[in-house]
């Protein structure tokens, strides 16, 4: 028998998923053993190392991340 607290839980960790964002990346690259990401979110850029696109796509926002968007030269 399921427990009603693991349903509970799982049902709110999928309504999490879907409210949550999307995270594409659109580029990366390796340049002295550092990884960067370009990633899109909600319509704006972002470059991010590999430990804040784990956190974004955890489901942590650029705002909670103090991101700030990336400038395309």
């Amino acid at each position: 028998m399921v427990s009603s607290v693991t349903s509970q839980n799982s049902k709110r960790a999928a309504v999490r998923r879907a409210l949550g964002h999307k995270v594409y990346i659109t580029a990366q690259s390796f340049s002295a053993g550092a990884y960067k990401a370009r990633v899109l979110i909600d319509g704006e850029a972002y470059w991010v190392d590999e430990f804040r696109l784990s956190q974004l796509q955890q489901g942590l926002s650029p705002a909670e991340l103090e991101l700030t968007p990336a400038t395309d030269d």
